[in-house]
């Protein structure tokens, strides 16, 4: 048991036994930054450093499109393993049969560098180049194209043959979730507004692969260069719009994406049609969708601290703005 926070030795036994096909645990200590699963970070005799993931095991107080999200993370670590450009992690191994965790459990590579949010202030040029490989990283990810719109876990029904369709049942799913952990929303408003722009959202016809929370936290970089190592944590990913990527990666914000991401989105061959009246539109209701999933899991998470007030107002208050702009 090491770090400061001390795992349990009957974790640390269960954790062993998974980990038995890769080698004899040394320690095990557990990573902390992440809100939804644990994470704990595994040395093995040889040496060896991999990353092991436990999804919640109260399974009640998932939204829908939280059910099973370590699997749809393990597909996309698969996706990404004949492609090194994608910077993701190996899969050692899963373990999805629940008996000796009650959860399922990925394992994966240990990446190198650091998280960007850990990485301290980078200077001016730095902080550009991440920004730029960033924007690249986004262009070669949505080249990867799937079959259907929509979650890829097909359990949660949350996928359809159009992208319209797709985002409807996205946003109907949060309106529900809200509903069942009593979230007040203006849900007529947020209806109407996406009735009112379902043309936009048809413009949209590849269903690329969108990892959908790319910031600081999960980003590996290299701190005196900027270089951006690894990406991780892609079990909120989706097939659809590369536009979505935007909103995702700043859900609490509403100004202009940084301009070396653009830059280095559009030397890597993508292009955002932020330009065109469609590709406006669209940023909005992403920012709509990214709000709304910020309110409704509040409740769900049992989120406390003195962070909370700050966080739901400029959630609330990006939502409101959404709206404002899409009426």
């Amino acid at each position: 048991m090491t770090g400061p926070d001390v795992v349990p030795e009957q974790t640390v036994r269960d954790l062993a036994a998974v980990l038995r096909p890769l080698g004899r645990v040394d320690r095990v200590e557990l990573l902390t930054g992440g809100m939804f699963a644990t994470t704990y970070r595994a040395t093995l005799v040889d040496g060896t450093r991999v990353v092991v993931k436990t999804a919640p095991t109260d399974t009640d107080r998932l939204l829908r499109y939280e059910h099973d999200l370590l699997r749809t993370e393990a597909a996309v670590y698969a996706l990404a393993a004949g492609r090194p450009d994608l910077l993701m992690p190996r899969v050692l191994l899963t373990d999805l049969s629940r008996t000796v965790l009650p959860s399922d459990v990925l394992v994966v590579s240990h990446l190198d560098g650091v998280p960007l949010v850990d990485a301290g202030e980078l200077e001016p040029a730095g902080t550009d180049r991440v920004q730029r490989e960033l924007g690249a990283f986004m262009a070669r990810l949505h080249t990867v194209h799937g079959e259907r719109f929509g979650y890829p876990n097909l359990d949660a029904g949350l996928h359809a043959a159009t992208w319209a369709e797709a985002f409807e049942s996205m946003v109907e799913a949060l309106l529900d979730d809200a509903g069942r952990w009593g979230t007040p929303l203006p849900s007529d408003e947020i209806r109407t507004a996406l009735r009112r722009h379902r043309p936009a959202l048809d413009d949209v016809q590849v269903p690329a692969l969108v990892h959908t929370d790319l910031w600081a936290g999960n980003l590996f970089v290299d701190p005196p260069t900027g270089a951006l190592l690894g990406v991780i944590d892609t079990e909120r990913s989706v097939w659809g719009d590369p536009l979505l990527e935007l909103a995702g990666a700043d859900q609490l914000g509403r100004g202009p994406a940084p301009a070396p991401l653009l830059d280095g989105y559009a030397a890597a061959g993508g292009t955002f049609g932020l330009s065109t009246a469609s590709g406006g539109t669209r940023l909005e209701l992403y920012r709509l969708y990214m709000s709304l999933v910020l309110l409704v899991e509040i409740a769900p998470r049992g989120y406390v601290g003195d962070w909370l007030a700050a966080h739901r107002s400029t959630a609330a208050a990006n939502l409101r703005a959404a709206l404002d702009a899409l009426a």
